[in-house]
């Protein structure tokens, strides 16, 4: 009987896009997903550390999970990602039923790892950084098991060179490392020939996305190198893209990449995250104003509105540059949705600094916000600030004043598309009621909206004499359909299905092969 699996995931889309790696690489060896995960005969715990509520969350499920390591002896346990890149030593120290600690920089390790404690007994292996000539170190070299057959993520660089001073992910991601131009974009044709028509470009901060390539080939250039280079390995145009051989100056090359990848046949939509506001440029605005598949969603970290605040975080910019900024890419990009990450209590952070804070989210009419309390973590600037930590009573009343404001700003902003005409990606049906379909405008804000009746579904192709059943599978996850927004919330907006524009594509299931 085969190996079952079964993976938790804590943390960002990049954690989500690793747990993704890690399944494709098991089931290739042979593994099955179990359905339910204290179940399974491998349990793998992938970890986020940028707060300490997904430590805590971390170490309660491994506590419910020795349970099942005592009444079933035979289940591996491992605990990957961010958490154990930083923790090893305490991972084991507080959970001996763990049998397997591996980080982020050998993904690529973990079928060895899972078999080595099969036969061997617990391992802990981090490697501290990622080579970009190392292949299989590279996440997104490896097969990926994805949740959406019609969506996928793209990591196109790993690691981080800024230092903010709250944030833990340059000790855990290690340097920033872009991936080659021509290989994102084989791997994005490759995904659009399996059917996936929504990409979304990942790294801690895509702006800098090939100024350590272009960098490097103006080294080797300048060195002699290149001509030797070309005959025998990738060209400049592999590394940088055809754009920079006109343009070699060390630079970004984010803009380039928008638009080579938003013109792969096939792709519908692209997205990205996360920018930093302090890098983004005039060339990465024109490139989501101009090219057609780039989604009309700008996702800009603002973290507070307070320029004594901003210096002490180490961002880079100052609040009127933010605004600046936003202002420009409003005016570039019609309809543009922004959301954002505020970071309420930092220490130092006064009351006039929050009412700054306050100011900005106010100017900048967010369509959405991600607002956390600040987590000291150790090993960063901040977490040493202890003589200038905000009380946690002030913290939380401060905390509730700026998501009134926030949702303030969502509420306008979605009540403003009522009764516009809205194309959806079709996610599938609403988790609370299975009559109604949920999908995702251009813009990132969730739709709902009942199930139409079939002689609405007349206007494709062999779709015009459809019961209720073969409604149904038109409107398959993958689909495209328009909508009339009637209402709106904060969160979310709900509507009327007016057509559909597209079904999904049929995608055909590839067995993973097993050697013997």
């Amino acid at each position: 009987m085969a190996t079952s699996y079964a993976i938790r995931t804590f943390g960002c889309q990049m954690n989500e896009h690793d747990s993704e790696r890690i399944a494709g690489i098991l089931e290739a060896d042979g593994y099955v997903r179990a359905p339910v995960l204290e179940e399974a005969d491998v349990i793998i715990l992938n970890t986020c550390c940028i707060r300490e509520k997904a430590d805590n969350k971390l170490y309660s499920a491994l506590g419910n999970l020795k349970s099942v390591k005592e009444k079933r002896p035979g289940t591996r346990i491992a605990v990957a990602g961010c958490l154990a890149q930083k923790d090893r030593d305490l991972i084991v120290q507080r959970a001996s039923h763990v049998d397997v600690v591996f980080g982020t920089h050998n993904v690529h390790r973990a079928a060895h790892l899972l078999e080595h404690a099969a036969s061997h007994g617990s391992i802990v292996e981090i490697l501290e950084e990622s080579v970009r000539d190392d292949v299989e170190t590279f996440p997104s070299a490896l097969t990926a098991r994805r949740e959406d057959k019609h969506k996928a993520w793209v990591t196109i660089q790993i690691g981080c060179d800024n230092s903010c001073a709250f944030c833990i992910v340059p000790s855990v991601r290690g340097p920033e490392i872009s991936r080659p131009f021509g290989e994102l974009l084989d791997e994005v044709k490759r995904l659009a020939t399996k059917g996936v028509h929504e990409v979304t470009l990942l790294g801690q901060n895509v702006n800098s996305y090939g100024r350590d390539l272009a960098l490097a080939r103006r080294t080797a250039s300048a060195s002699g190198l290149a001509a030797a280079e070309r005959t025998t390995a990738r060209d400049d145009v592999w590394w940088c893209g055809l754009n920079w051989t006109q343009d070699r100056r060390a630079r970004p090359l984010f803009a380039d990449l928008l638009r080579a990848v938003g013109e792969v046949p096939g792709i519908r939509r692209v997205r990205f995250t996360s920018p930093h506001p302090k890098d983004i440029r005039s060339d990465t605005i024109a490139a989501m104003a101009e090219v057609p598949s780039v989604c009309e969603h700008l996702h800009l970290p603002l973290q507070s509105g307070s320029d004594a605040v901003l210096k002490s975080m180490r961002r880079g910019y100052t609040a009127k540059r933010y605004l600046q900024k936003l202002a420009d890419a409003r005016a570039s990009i019609p309809d543009l949705a922004v959301s954002t990450d505020i970071i309420v209590g930092f220490p130092g952070e006064t009351e006039e600094d929050f009412e700054s804070t306050l100011e900005v989210v106010a100017e900048a009419r967010y369509d959405s916000a991600f607002t956390f309390i600040f987590s000291p973590r150790p090993g960063t600037l901040a977490a040493n600030y202890q003589d200038r930590f905000v009380p946690r009573e002030v913290v939380n009343e401060r905390y509730q004043r700026l998501r009134h404001v926030v949702q303030r700003s969502s509420s306008i902003s979605n009540r403003s598309r009522v009764g516009r005409v809205e194309e959806v990606f079709l996610e599938g049906t609403s988790k609370k009621n299975s009559s109604v379909l949920t999908g995702r405008t251009r813009r990132n804000t969730l739709l709902h909206f009942p199930f139409p009746d079939s002689s609405q579904l007349a206007e494709l192709p062999g779709s015009s004499h459809v019961g209720s059943s073969d409604a149904r599978k038109l409107l398959q996850t993958g689909a495209y359909a328009d909508v009339q927004v009637t209402d709106a919330a904060a969160t979310h907006l709900k509507g009327e299905f007016v057509r559909l524009t597209r079904q999904a594509p049929q995608v055909r299931a590839r067995i993973p092969v097993v050697a013997v």
